[in-house]
């Protein structure tokens, strides 16, 4: 099994969708709070309406994610793509102009359902990777969106000093500009499918229900919910504990994140596709996993504000587990339903990320004077539940002993 061959047309400009698709969602973080003051007024509709605001977004996300998922397995990736693409620009000229909150609302709407794209994008790379390739692919759209994280918040913050809506207007050109991108260079990446299509196949339950016809999928399914889960803990807590554990300043908390993100987009660009090549898939998430929850371990116990810095690097490793376990749901179902699967995933994460953060922060509120270390070793534990999916008789086939196979196993 080789690693990821160099990279073609298709595959930058996916690339650079799921970049923009990260960078859109955090630059909006740093100048919120700022419009939604000059929009709202009082501090209390503020912190409502924040938090609101990004609920919406992840709802959409979770209600659109199959939608667009089933439309492309049905008209093709790129036509999906390119709509999304359009209506990612016209959102954010929306956002950049909203006299009032009713119309923020609306462009969090739209930002949502085209942001939802990510499902689309991922089948498109899917298509057009071969099995033994898809893992470091995954990999580097990892990176992508880790460097979108770093890139959006700190264009954010930098255009919002000039102007507070000029961050959404450097969106809509960028969309802009990716749009045109993608119009020019970007090939369909399948046929179109013939026949009727059923109307289920748009809702993201039903269409968990029928894929559990697939034997092997649904505990990889349970592994993906199981692992996105787990990442709620430093996706929602990283600044916060850091701020109340170490006494963090702003600027130790801002290079805390940005170390983060760099880490973590290094190890996915990186070294996934040769771990993965040598390894196989099902190894290679299993080393993430130990690397993450160790981590996780580490972190309930620290009690400097330079260990979280030197954890990083486990951090890092542990984004290999996500990418590993893609490429393995991504060779269980045909390329007919690469859409149906990509989009049914983004839905779960969606809806975790809906309600993940919220009972992270009241764990973490109820246990702060107890031990404010307790979700982080729950974070930690909740990996355990892993093996027995991974480890499960539906999961055994003649592959997993057969390390660097071209299926990655």
């Amino acid at each position: 099994m080789r690693g990821p061959s160099v990279l073609k047309k298709p595959h930058i400009v996916i690339l650079f969708t799921v970049l923009l698709d990260a960078i859109g969602f955090g630059l909006i973080i740093p100048i919120l709070p700022g419009l939604l003051h000059s929009l709202a007024g009082s501090d209390t509709a503020v912190s409502r309406n924040y938090g609101a605001l990004l609920a919406v977004y992840a709802l959409m996300q979770f209600l659109f994610a199959p939608i667009l998922g089933a439309l492309s397995d049905r008209f093709g990736r790129r036509p999906v793509l390119l709509a999304s693409l359009a209506g990612a620009a016209v959102d954010y000229l929306v956002m950049a102009s909203a006299p009032g909150l009713s119309w923020l609302y609306i462009g969090r709407v739209l930002a949502g359902i085209t942001g939802a794209n990510m499902a689309v994008a991922t089948a498109y790379l899917t298509d057009v990777t071969p099995e033994a390739e898809r893992a470091g692919r995954f990999g580097q759209m990892g990176a992508a969106l880790g460097v979108g994280f770093i890139a959006g918040p700190l264009i954010g913050g930098l255009l919002g000093a000039l102007h507070l809506r000029a961050p959404f207007v450097a969106a809509a050109a960028m969309n802009g500009l990716n749009l045109l991108l993608a119009y020019f260079v970007l090939p369909e990446s399948r046929e179109r499918q013939s026949g009727p299509r059923e109307k289920r196949n748009m809702n993201a339950f039903a269409a968990l229900h029928r894929l559990r016809g697939t034997p092997n999928l649904m505990p990889l399914v349970g592994v993906y919910a199981i692992i996105m889960l787990g990442s709620q803990t430093p996706a929602t807590l990283w600044i916060i504990y850091g701020e109340d554990h170490f006494a963090w300043s702003t600027t130790i908390a801002g290079a805390s994140l940005a170390a983060f993100g760099a880490c973590h987009a290094v190890s996915q660009a990186f070294a996934i596709g040769p771990l993965v090549a040598r390894l196989g898939e099902r190894v290679a998430l299993l080393i993430g996993l130990a690397a993450d929850g160790l981590g996780l371990v580490f972190m309930a116990i620290a009690t400097r504000g330079w260990m979280p810095f030197a954890i990083l690097p486990l951090f890092a490793v542990g984004g290999i587990t996500m990418p590993s376990l893609q490429a393995m749901l991504a060779r269980q179902v045909d390329d007919s339903r690469q859409g149906e699967l990509q989009g049914t995933l983004t839905s779960i994460a969606s809806l975790i990320g809906v309600g993940g953060p919220l009972a992270v922060t009241w764990l973490y509120a109820a246990s702060q004077h107890m031990w404010p270390g307790l979700v982080w070793a729950i974070g930690a534990a909740l990996y355990l539940l892993v093996l027995p999916l991974l480890f499960s008789s539906r999961m055994k086939s003649p592959q997993d002993g057969a390390v660097g196979t071209s299926a990655g196993e």
